[in-house]
């Protein structure tokens, strides 16, 4: 076999193969073989139908179509591999030349990595934000302690913003109920928001017994973004009473004694909140700062699927909210076409920082042990909320472990990056980065800790991991 590579443009490469018809043999044979099994000719056993006969019945071009259908998609990773190529797409492919006993020849057009000269990513400097923990973040957590231990009072008046109320709701359209829009009984709080647009505003005002009627449209099921009619009618107001934040309460909702104790607490957790948020954002601004050093070229192929994958993900979980698109973005105070270009933008980065850190994990030659893969499983099964084992499974059938060890190695490249940068906040101190995970990832040393243990005692398919992380 011969091939030879021309470069397209940076990201895109076209394979030219030549394949001599004496290597196409074993696949002529076992086409013959297999169409052998297929047909019924008289006078011949099904599967010793002789070459010559498949020839003159059936056709030589069935035989040939068989045969390098078989051949041709081993003979291009043969051609990637010995020109050092990278695919990162399905090719384009299309046959030159077919030569009957002679040679048989191929073009392949592919999205391919683009070649990347590192820059000196050790000591990068980067800049994130100080750490403030305000009196004002310490009472929002008092009093979503407080809701949890609060009590709901029947009252006789209007609903308000923040009042409860029981409802029975139910969505018409053309005078028909719409299948699934019904609801009774339930208990809804005044400005909560995420049912359907309307909702709150029809709410204030009404009080037990009284029903209001307003337009809007529904965000999920088959009438999704339709306009429907509401009929809502309130059964009960109640009011939220919170206990008082004292001593006593601290001891109710807390393993404290007193109320200063319990704040302290809060106070302490909200810290170590926002360092690993501060944590976060030193390694982003840093990979930011990596990214800025180099130009590199996007294969557009890959940034529009990506594009379209990360949309359809935002939009599902949108649905699953209960938010339609234009709510969300007018809650985000931003445009369609604002939304599309931070969204690209985004991918754009994204696509980046992986070619450059599966460069960086080929300079450093970092490599991927089992006990590193069952711990990547595990966090991503419960990532997923899934069962640790049902989707190890998951992975190994359907090939996805060369996947996980990719995220691996990217995690490692990202972690010594990082671990060689110098981050400090806007106050000029510097950032503590030791809860970053040697994945690149940012984690408690405690909550690390619970997740080996983990690890260790779910069983995944050690023998299959060990032959993929070979490498």
């Amino acid at each position: 076999m011969k091939s030879a590579v021309e470069t397209l443009s940076p990201t895109r490469a076209k394979l030219t193969v030549e394949v001599p018809f004496e290597e196409l043999k074993p696949s002529l044979d076992a086409a013959y073989k297999k169409i052998a099994q297929q047909v019924n000719i008289p006078g011949f056993r099904r599967g010793k139908v002789p070459p010559q006969i498949i020839d003159r019945q059936v056709g030589r071009g069935a035989v040939l179509d068989e045969a390098i259908n078989d051949v041709l998609p081993k003979k291009y990773i043969e051609a990637l591999q010995e020109n050092d190529l990278e695919p990162l797409a399905q090719p384009e492919i299309e046959m030159t030349k077919l030569e009957d006993n002679v040679v048989i020849e191929f073009t392949a057009e592919v999205d391919v990595k683009p070649e990347i000269t590192l820059p000196d990513y050790d000591g990068i400097a980067a800049e994130v934000e100080d750490i403030e923990v305000t009196d004002e973040d310490v009472e929002e957590q008092t009093k979503a302690l407080r809701e949890r231990f609060a009590t709901l009072t029947d009252v006789e008046r209007p609903a308000a913003e923040n009042d409860f109320v029981v409802l029975d709701l139910v969505a018409l359209q053309d005078g028909e109920v719409v299948p699934g829009a019904e609801v009774s009984g339930m208990s809804y709080q005044v400005g909560r928001g995420g049912m359907i647009d309307g909702l709150d505003e029809a709410l204030v005002g009404l009080s037990a017994g009284e029903e209001k009627t307003f337009s809007s449209q529904l965000v999920g099921g088959d009438l999704v973004g339709q306009d429907v009619e509401v009929k809502v009618k309130v059964t009960q107001v109640q009011e939220q009473e919170l206990p008082a934040y004292d001593d006593e309460f601290a001891q109710l909702a807390s393993e404290f004694d007193t109320a200063e104790e319990l704040t302290a607490d809060l106070r302490e957790r909200l810290g170590r909140g926002k360092r690993l948020e501060q944590a976060a954002a030193a390694r982003d601004a840093v990979l930011e700062a990596l990214l800025d050093k180099v130009e590199i070229p996007l294969p557009e192929g890959l940034v529009a699927d990506e594009l379209t994958a990360r949309r359809q993900n935002v939009e599902q979980q949108l649905a699953m909210a209960g938010i339609t698109m234009e709510k969300y973005l007018e809650d985000e105070g931003q445009t369609v076409e604002e939304f599309e270009a931070d969204l690209e933008r985004r991918v754009r980065d994204a696509v980046a920082a992986q070619f450059i850190l599966d460069e960086v994990a080929k300079k450093e030659e970092f490599g991927v042990d089992q006990n590193e893969l069952s711990q990547h499983l595990v966090r991503r099964a419960q990532q997923s909320g899934q069962d640790p084992q049902e989707f190890a499974n998951h992975m190994f059938a359907h090939n996805h472990i060369p996947e996980l060890v990719q995220e691996i190695l990217r995690g490692k490249a990202l972690a010594a990056i990082v671990e060689g940068a110098v981050v400090k906040d806007a106050s000029g101190n510097v950032v503590d980065l030791k809860n970053l995970r040697p994945d690149g990832t940012i984690g408690e040393p405690e909550a690390e800790a619970a997740e080996d243990a983990a690890a260790e005692t779910e069983s995944v398919d050690a023998e299959a991991a060990e032959e993929t992380t070979e490498a």
